[in-house]
C-alpha cells in the first residue's frame, strides 16, 4: 500500500475522468490521497472531492505562494477562518513556501504569508507543506529559524543538493519524492543512496510532473508505482520495502492509522 502525500486531484485536469483515475491508483495500492489546497477558489472542489471520498482522500488548506499578490493578508485571513470555524478535519497546512521561478515581484509578500502558515502549523500542531521552486535556502533558513518541536512536514517535490537534503532533515522535516526521480538528469540519484529512507515520502504532484515514461503528459496517482520502484533501485531495495517505509512515514507525519 503507497499514499501519494501531494496531489491535486480536484483540478479541471480530471473532470472528464475523475473516478476512474482514482479507482485506477486504488486498484494499484495507491490508497490514501494527501490533497494540498492552492487558494480560496479551490477550496470548494477540494473539500467536496474528499466529501466523496472519506476514507481515501485526506484535505490540507493553505496559499500557493503563486497565488500570494497584494491581496494576500484578505486570502490568508480567510484560510484562518477556515481553521478556526470550517467543520473539515484538515490534516495539514499548505502548500505554501516561495516560488522565485515565475515571478520576483512578490516575494517579501511570500515571506510574510508563509512566516503566517508557520505559526498556523505549530498552533494547530499540523504538518506545513512547502513548495521551494528556486527558493530551497530561503525555505530552509525560514523554518529553521522557526524551528520548534511542533514544526514539522515536508518539503515538496524536492529536487536539490545533498547539502539541502541534510539541512531539511536537520530541521525535522521529510523530502517529498516524487517524479523528478525518474528523469535522467534529476540528480537524485546523487542525493537519496546518503538520505535515511526514514527521511523521505513519495508524491506525484498530479496532474503535474509525470515521470518517466509519462514525462510531458497528465500526472496521475497511480503512477506512484513508477516514482517507488525507481527509489527502490536507488535504495537497493524493493518496491514491496519502499512502499512500507515511505507509508509510515506519512503515517506518522498526518497521523493516519498504520
Amino acid at each position: 500500500m503507497l499514499t501519494d502525500t501531494h496531489c491535486h486531484l480536484y483540478l479541471p485536469d480530471f473532470d472528464a475522468d475523475r473516478d476512474a483515475m482514482i479507482q485506477r491508483a486504488i486498484e494499484a495500492g495507491i490508497t490514501r490521497f494527501v490533497l494540498p489546497n492552492i487558494d480560496l477558489k479551490s477550496v470548494d472542489a477540494l473539500t467536496r472531492l474528499c466529501r466523496q471520498y472519506p476514507n481515501h482522500c485526506f484535505p490540507l488548506i493553505g496559499l500557493h505562494p503563486c497565488s500570494v499578490d497584494d491581496s494576500w493578508q484578505q486570502q490568508s485571513s480567510r484560510i484562518g477562518d477556515y481553521l478556526k470555524h470550517s467543520p473539515v478535519q484538515w490534516y495539514g497546512i499548505g502548500e505554501t513556501g516561495l516560488d522565485y521561478y515565475w515571478s520576483r515581484q512578490w516575494i517579501a509578500q511570500q515571506k510574510q504569508n508563509l512566516e503566517q502558515h508557520i505559526r498556523w502549523a505549530k498552533s494547530y500542531r499540523l504538518p506545513l507543506i512547502l513548495h521551494s521552486r528556486n527558493a530551497v535556502d530561503d525555505c530552509i533558513e525560514m523554518v529553521s529559524l522557526h524551528r520548534h518541536p511542533d514544526l514539522k512536514g515536508i518539503f515538496h517535490c524536492f529536487s536539490g543538493s545533498l547539502q539541502q537534503a541534510e539541512r531539511i532533515v536537520e530541521a525535522g522535516f521529510l523530502l517529498g519524492i516524487g517524479g523528478v526521480v525518474t528523469f535522467p538528469k534529476g540528480n537524485l540519484d546523487q542525493v537519496l543512496p546518503h538520505i535515511p529512507l526514514d527521511c523521505i515520502v513519495l508524491e506525484t504532484d498530479s496532474p503535474y510532473l509525470a515521470p518517466v515514461p509519462h514525462r510531458g503528459k497528465r500526472n496521475e496517482s497511480s503512477y506512484l508505482i513508477l516514482i517507488a520502484q525507481r527509489v527502490a533501485e536507488l535504495y537497493r531495495v524493493t518496491p514491496e520495502q519502499v512502499a512500507e517505509r515511505t507509508t509510515a512515514n506519512a503515517c506518522r507525519l498526518f497521523g493516519f492509522p498504520f
